[in-house]
C-alpha cells in the first residue's frame, strides 16, 4: 500500500530502526533516534542493493519517488544507480577542482617548468596580468563549462572600455588555456577560436617617424645635444643605430651580448615574435656599449633604471625626444621606420636582409623558415654601413 504523508508524519521511533514501505523497493527508514531517511532496494548483478535519497522532511514523498523511478530507469538500461552517482560525485568533484583559474596557471606554470623560452620573467609577468583580467569571470567556473557566450561576455566588457587589443589577447590567452585542457582530458570543446570575428579589429597605431634624410641629419645632431640620464643618453644614441623595437633595446641584458663577435642575440621570450633574433653590431655601437661598462657592468641591464635590478622605463627614449622638441614627430619605435626607409631608399641592400633585420614576421612559411639564417653575411656590411651612414647625415 502506498505511503501518505499522514502516515509519514505519524510514524514515531521505536526501540529498534524499522522501515514504512512505499512502492516498488521504495522505503523510509525511522531510526530509533527518531531520524526518518529514504532508501531504494533494489537489485543489480543478482545482488540485493540499496542507495539512499536523503532524508525526510527535507527530501518529500513526492521527490523521493522522482527519485525512485530515476534510479529504476538506470536499472532499465543495465546501470548501477550507486555506482552511477558515485561517479557522477566523483566528477563533480574533479570539475569543481579543474577551473578555469586553476588550469590556467597550471598551464602558465607547466610551460615555464619544461623550459619553454617563450615564458621569460617577462612574458610570465603578462599572461599573469591577462589571467587576472579574466578570473573575476571565469576564475571559479568548471573548465569545461566555458561555452562561447561566457567567454564573449567577459571579452566584450573588456573591448566595452575601450581596450580593443587586450580584448584580443584575452580571447588568445583563453584558447591556448583552453586548448591545454582538451589536451589534458578535462575539457572537450575550445569555444576562443569561433570568437575571432566577434571582436572588434584593433585600428593599426602607426608611430611618427622622420624618413626625410636631411630632417633625419638634424634629428641625429639633436640627440647628441641631450644631457639625461645616462642610460637614457646611451639608448637614445644607439636606437638609430641598432632600430630594434624599443622594448628589446631598452632591456638589453649584458649576459645577450657577445662584443668580440658584434653579435646581439635576443631571446625568443623577450621578442614579439618569440623568436630569438640576431642583431649584428656595428664597430660604433660596439664602441657605445663598452662605454658603459663601468657604469652599468654592475646590472643585469645594459641600460638600468636608477634601479640596477630593472631596465630604462618605457617612456624614457619617448620623453627624451619631446625634450629635444619632437613630441608628435619622431617616437622610440620611429627609429625602425626611419631606416627601412633610408635603407630601402639607398637600393644597396636586399629588401628581404632589411626585413629580417627588422625581425618582422614573413606571411609565407617557407620563406620564414628560410629567411631565419639567410642574408646574415650581408646584414652584417648593412648594419655597419647604417652606422657610417647615419655619421655621414650628422656631418
Amino acid at each position: 500500500m502506498p505511503l501518505t504523508v499522514k502516515a509519514i508524519e505519524h510514524a514515531s521511533p521505536g526501540a529498534k530502526n524499522w522501515k514504512l514501505s512505499d512502492e516498488k523497493g521504495l522505503y523510509l527508514l525511522i531510526s530509533k533516534t527518531g531520524s526518518k531517511r529514504w532508501y531504494l532496494k533494489y537489485r543489480f548483478d543478482r545482488k540485493e542493493k540499496k542507495i539512499s535519497f536523503g532524508p525526510y522532511p527535507e527530501v518529500g514523498l513526492k521527490v523521493a519517488r522522482a527519485k525512485r523511478d530515476e534510479a529504476r530507469a538506470l536499472l532499465a538500461e543495465g546501470k548501477d544507480p550507486s555506482r552511477e552517482r558515485q561517479t557522477s560525485r566523483f566528477q563533480e568533484r574533479i570539475s569543481r577542482a579543474n577551473t578555469f583559474g586553476t588550469i590556467a596557471r597550471e598551464f602558465i606554470a607547466k610551460r615555464a617548468s619544461d623550459g619553454d623560452k617563450a615564458i621569460c620573467d617577462t612574458t610570465r609577468a603578462k599572461t599573469e596580468w591577462l589571467l587576472s583580467l579574466l578570473e573575476p569571470k571565469l576564475g571559479k567556473i568548471p573548465i569545461g563549462e566555458i561555452t562561447a557566450p561566457t567567454l564573449l561576455s567577459v571579452l566584450q566588457d573588456v573591448e566595452g572600455s575601450g581596450r580593443k587589443e587586450t580584448a584580443r589577447r584575452l580571447r588568445s590567452f583563453a584558447g591556448r588555456v583552453l586548448d591545454y585542457a582538451i589536451a589534458t582530458g578535462r575539457a572537450d570543446n575550445n569555444p576562443a577560436p569561433a570568437l575571432r570575428r566577434a571582436l572588434s579589429t584593433p585600428s593599426v597605431r602607426h608611430h611618427p617617424a622622420i624618413i626625410d634624410r636631411s630632417e633625419f641629419g638634424k634629428l641625429l645632431k639633436s640627440i647628441d645635444t641631450y644631457n639625461g640620464h645616462t642610460s637614457t643618453n646611451a639608448a637614445l644614441r644607439i636606437s638609430p643605430h641598432l632600430f630594434q623595437r624599443p622594448g628589446e633595446i631598452r632591456a638589453m641584458k649584458w649576459a645577450d651580448l657577445n662584443l668580440e663577435e658584434a653579435i646581439w642575440t635576443i631571446p625568443a621570450g623577450e621578442t614579439k615574435m618569440r623568436r630569438e633574433h640576431r642583431v649584428p653590431l656595428s664597430n660604433q655601437v660596439v664602441s657605445t656599449i663598452e662605454s658603459l661598462k663601468d657604469i652599468s657592468g654592475h646590472s643585469e641591464y645594459v641600460f638600468p633604471s636608477f634601479n640596477p635590478k630593472k631596465p630604462l622605463s618605457e617612456n624614457a627614449i619617448n620623453g627624451a625626444l619631446k625634450t629635444l622638441g619632437y613630441g608628435g614627430v619622431m617616437t622610440a619605435h620611429g627609429f625602425r621606420t626611419s631606416a627601412s626607409s633610408l635603407l630601402n631608399e639607398s637600393n644597396l641592400w636586399n629588401p628581404d636582409a632589411i626585413e629580417r633585420a627588422l625581425a618582422h614576421q614573413d606571411s609565407n612559411a617557407i620563406r620564414a623558415v628560410y629567411n631565419r639564417t639567410a642574408y646574415w653575411d650581408e646584414r652584417v656590411q648593412m648594419m655597419q654601413w647604417w652606422s657610417d651612414e647615419i655619421e655621414r647625415m650628422k656631418r
